[in-house]
Formats: structure tokens, C-alpha cells, sequence
């Protein structure tokens, strides 16, 4: 191995057991944050719009861990020059590391709630291991902070003694190693990094409170549980947390393959822009509510948020870039406060909104934004400052402690995670991913999946249940159609009761094939929502193809009758 290989051996070495021991105790405390998370969430917020969405359109999915598999290549090689460049000049290879350390503390503090002191410490620590780990590599390979002679270099090439060797005529000191145990103790350096990394994320991954299979409790304050309407619309007058009966019977239809009523917590879909979710001290957030028409600008804490009267609410959540057919949409039974009730409390006059209140912005504590018409926190549907999900508190993964959830909006526009502002603002304002070439208002399409049929599955019963669900929130399913012919003719579909206007409703079509001839099949469905208004049959991805605000078109399974 010739001296740049071992030099860049060296530094990537290096920066390997530095990343691993910061890794490690952000796993162990999650107020320090990972660097690699940290850098990737700001070059994402960095990104121009339009070249972020065609990112997302190309690679899907594999967007971040590409992402983050390109910075972390990036870094193993500017290390490992870095190393090169102290052969020649120790000062300039000390600036570039100090670089990094610079870089890695900025992009860490910005992580909302990082423990500051304790962050900058783990990160000087990290490196200054890093670089001792390198420069002793270096040593122990012969290599000194000058180039190395021709001389030296051919030696070095020569065929290593299977021990220790004698000192480098170049070297001003250290013991110089073999190529074997070179590797050696390189390997064993970046396998103790590498170890640390795993460590790190299993225990970030794995002990997050609020992201276990066992959400916590949800504790309201003492207010009346009786339910009826709220008395008092905020901190003043009677509290009342209204609570939902269990959903009837009649409300779920018992066919194999259908999706649960209630989606659990575990199987509810997650998209969202950030790479990990904040770590946030209850006892130190609060939600703010300012902006134009905001008459008592107001800071809460989590336990004013309880005091006030509370309720549950059914709702269906769905993801605008969910394609037709697509698994990114789930039904929840919400609980939190009614954000009309949260605005008046700050003042809000729903008959004085005009251009300059038009818009509220809900702001995460990552920076996210999302915004949507004021005027529909007022319109009746039930739009929440959610802390509960399903029974329990609110997990990490979906927003803790508070988030929006707010009916009939795609996500994009409406659902800020981690919620730590309300503004009212102008129609000017451009949110997140509306930068970003998507459509502004965002109103949830109405929708159908098939669930109990699968694409390619060859059927041979005499009766098939087609069934799923369909959505069209704040609006409700009137109707469900089935078709097993490619569009031809339809067959109204059973359906089950309607939970809430605002939750999906499940159907079944019982498909008798007995006088079915064998062959191929297209099975296409298609809802009428509350409005009678029956989703369009244009095909349309979710962005892209002549339209920015989600995919349309019927869910259509081709399978085979034997």
C-alpha cells in the first residue's frame, strides 16, 4: 500500500470513529443530535424547490438514504485528504479539520432543543479521538508530516517484515508497522466506529419515548367527561373533554384483507420532511399564536393546552403524493383542542378575517411550514391542536407533544408535527412544499382502494368480496361502485356505516363467479362523496402529468378467474 492510500486510509479511519462515538451518545442522550441527520435535514431545507421535487419524483423513497449515503462517502473522502494534506502541511490539514468541527457544531445547534454544551463537548471529543486515531496510523506506518523521500517510498513499497519494523529513515520518531498490522489496526479502529454507529442507532431507533408499541396514557385535566357540546370555547368558563363511544359494530365490515376501522399507531402511514423527529422537553415548549387579527397574542404551555376543553375526533389523514391505490393514508381517533377555540382565545375574530389574516401557518420547531384559508379553522369541521392519537399520547414519530390535524386537507398544507407556532398571515406567504411546486390549497380528493383483491391473484371461489375503503373527508362517502370489467358496467357496493364524515367508510362487493367465464379480469372502484360528487376517472400521478395537487383516476386490480 503506497503512502497516499495509507494516508487516506488513515483519515477515513479517522472520521469513521469520530462519527461512531457521536452516533453512540446521541443514542444514549437525544438532546445531542446525529451530525449526518443534522446536515442531511439542512441541505434538504436548502434545497431549491423545484429540484427537490424532482428529486423526490425520481428517486422515490430512496431520496434520504441516498442522500445520506452520498454525504457520508463525501466526508470518508475529505478526511482521508485531509490526512494526505498533513503530510505536506500539518497547519492546513489542522484548519480543514477545524472546518468540519465548525461545520458539524452549526448544523447540530440548529436542531431545536439540542443540548448546547453537551453537543459542542461530544463533538470536540469526537474529533480530537478521530484525529489522534490518524496521526497515530500515520506513525505507526512511518510517515511523518513531510513527504516522504523516493527512498522512502520504495523501502515502504518493499515487502513488509511480518513485525514490527525498524524506524523510517524519514520518520523524526514513532515505530513503523507492517502493511498487515497496518490494517490491522485501521480495521480495528474503523470496526469500533462502526460498531458505535449501530449502537447509536439502534438505541435512538429503538428507546425514543413515544415511539414504542405502547404509546403513554393520555392524562386531561379534571373536566367534565360527560361529553355534548363545548361550554366556554377556551380556558374560561366550564371544561368539558368530550370523548367518542367505540366505534359500532356496523361501522366495520368483517371481509378478510380489509384495513382496520381505526388504523393502529404502529401501521399508520409516516411521510413527513423530517429525517428524524425532534426530541422536545415538554416542561420547556409552548405554542405561540400571533399574526395579523391575533388581539391577545398568546404563548401556552402544554398544560394550558390540557385545561381547555377538549374532544376526540375521527379522522382520515392522506398524503398528496400517495398514488391511487397507495397505502399513505390512515384513519385515527384524535384528541386535542378545537383550533377555533385556540384562536379566539388569542383574539381571533372569524367576521374580521380579511387579506392580511387569511392564511394561518402552522410552524413545526424544525422550521416546517404549512398554511391553509383561516377561514376553515371556523367552518365547523373539526380542526384540532391534537396531543392525543388513538387513546394515547401523541407519539414522537407524529408530531409530540401537539400537531394540526385538520379535516379534509392533504397533509402538505395542513398537518404541522411538532406544532410550535400559529401565525396569521397574508395569502402571499408560501409554505414549504408549496416552494416547491405544489399546489396551494390542497383540498383532499375523494378516493377509493381496493384492499381484499390483489393485482395478479388468480381467484377460483364462487363468490369473491371485493372490498376497501373509500375517503373523502369533510364531505363523507355516499356511494361505493365496483367493476369487474375494465370499466364497462357497475355494481353498487355494500356499504358499512358511516363512522364520520370526516373518517374513511369501508365497502364490499360480493362478486358471484359462478357463470364467470376463465380468463382475465380488471376490477376498477370508484366512490361518490356526501356532496354527490363521483371521483373523476382521469389517470393523473401526484404531481407532474398536468396537475400539482395529488394523483386521480380509479384504483384497478387486473387478476384471473380459473
Amino acid at each position: 500500500m503506497n503512502v497516499k492510500l495509507r494516508a487516506f486510509f488513515a483519515g477515513a479511519v479517522g472520521a469513521v470513529l469520530a462519527f461512531g462515538i457521536v452516533e453512540l451518545v446521541h443514542g444514549l442522550y437525544q438532546l445531542v443530535p446525529s451530525v449526518f441527520l443534522s446536515l442531511a435535514q439542512l441541505v434538504i431545507r436548502l434545497t431549491p424547490g423545484g429540484f427537490a421535487t424532482r428529486a423526490i419524483e425520481i428517486l422515490g423513497t430512496a431520496d434520504i438514504p441516498i442522500l445520506i449515503a452520498s454525504m457520508v462517502v463525501g466526508t470518508l473522502i475529505a478526511s482521508g485528504l485531509l490526512a494526505y494534506l498533513a503530510l505536506r502541511s500539518p497547519l492546513l490539514s489542522l484548519v480543514g479539520v477545524s472546518v468540519l468541527a465548525a461545520i458539524a457544531i452549526i448544523v447540530t445547534l440548529a436542531e431545536p432543543f439540542a443540548d448546547s454544551v453537551l453537543t459542542v463537548v461530544t463533538i470536540l471529543v469526537a474529533l480530537s479521538a478521530g484525529v489522534t486515531v490518524s496521526a497515530m496510523l500515520l506513525r505507526s506506518s512511518g510517515l511523518d508530516a513531510a513527504e516522504p523521500t523516493p527512498a522512502a517510498s520504495e523501502e515502504q513499497a518493499a515487502p513488509a517484515m511480518a513485525g514490527v519494523r525498524s524506524r523510517e529513515a524519514h520518520s523524526s520518531g514513532g515505530i513503523a508497522v507492517g502493511r498487515r498490522n497496518f490494517l490491522l489496526l485501521g480495521g480495528g479502529a474503523a470496526a469500533a466506529g462502526l460498531a458505535a454507529v449501530g449502537v447509536g442507532r439502534l438505541l435512538a431507533g429503538g428507546g425514543a419515548a413515544g415511539e414504542s408499541s405502547a404509546p403513554k396514557a393520555l392524562n386531561l385535566g379534571g373536566g367534565d367527561t360527560s361529553g355534548g357540546d363545548t361550554t366556554g370555547g377556551g380556558t374560561t368558563g366550564v371544561v368539558k373533554n368530550e370523548t367518542l363511544p367505540p366505534p359500532p359494530d356496523a361501522a366495520s365490515l368483517e371481509v378478510e384483507g380489509m384495513p382496520p376501522l381505526i388504523t393502529p399507531v404502529k401501521d399508520f402511514y409516516l411521510i413527513d420532511a423530517a429525517i428524524t423527529s425532534p426530541r422536545i422537553n415538554v416542561d420547556e415548549w409552548s405554542l405561540k399564536i400571533k399574526g395579523s387579527g391575533v388581539q391577545n397574542p398568546l404563548e401556552m404551555s402544554y398544560k394550558d393546552l390540557l385545561s381547555m376543553s377538549t374532544r376526540e375526533s375521527d379522522v382520515t389523514l392522506s398524503c398528496v403524493s400517495n398514488e391511487v391505490g397507495g397505502g399513505l393514508v390512515s384513519n385515527g381517533r384524535w384528541t386535542g383542542v378545537l383550533l377555533s377555540d385556540v384562536l379566539r382565545e388569542a383574539g381571533v375574530n372569524p367576521e374580521k378575517i380579511n387579506r392580511s389574516s387569511e392564511q394561518l401557518v402552522g410552524r413545526s420547531v424544525d422550521g416546517w411550514t404549512g398554511g391553509f384559508k383561516t377561514e376553515l379553522a371556523f367552518d365547523g369541521r373539526d380542526a384540532l391542536v391534537a396531543f392525543g392519537m388513538n387513546d394515547s399520547e401523541l407519539p414522537v414519530k407524529h408530531g409530540y407533544p401537539v400537531r394540526l390535524v385538520v379535516p379534509g386537507l392533504y397533509g402538505y398544507v395542513s398537518a404541522t408535527k411538532w406544532l410550535t407556532e400559529i401565525e396569521l398571515t397574508n395569502w402571499d406567504f408560501d409554505a414549504y412544499w408549496i416552494q416547491r411546486t405544489w399546489t396551494k390549497k390542497g383540498p383532499v380528493k375523494t378516493q377509493s382502494r381496493i384492499d381484499t383483491v390483489k393485482g395478479g391473484e388468480s381467484l377460483s371461489t364462487d363468490n369473491v368480496p371485493i372490498g376497501g375503503v373509500a375517503w373523502a373527508p369533510h364531505r363523507g362517502i355516499s356511494r361505493v361502485e365496483v367493476s369487474t370489467d375494465d370499466g364497462d358496467t357497475w355494481n353498487e357496493a355494500r356499504l358499512a356505516e358511516q363512522l364520520d364524515i370526516d373518517s374513511w367508510r369501508q365497502y364490499v362487493y360480493e362478486w358471484d363467479t359462478r357463470n364467470v367465464e376463465p380468463g382475465d379480469y380488471t376490477l376498477k372502484v370508484r366512490a361518490t362523496d356526501g356532496k354527490g360528487e363521483t371521483q373523476t376517472s382521469e389517470t393523473r400521478p401526484p404531481h407532474g402529468g398536468g396537475g400539482t395537487d395529488g394523483a386521480t383516476g380509479y384504483h384497478t386490480v387486473e387478476v384471473s378467474v380459473a
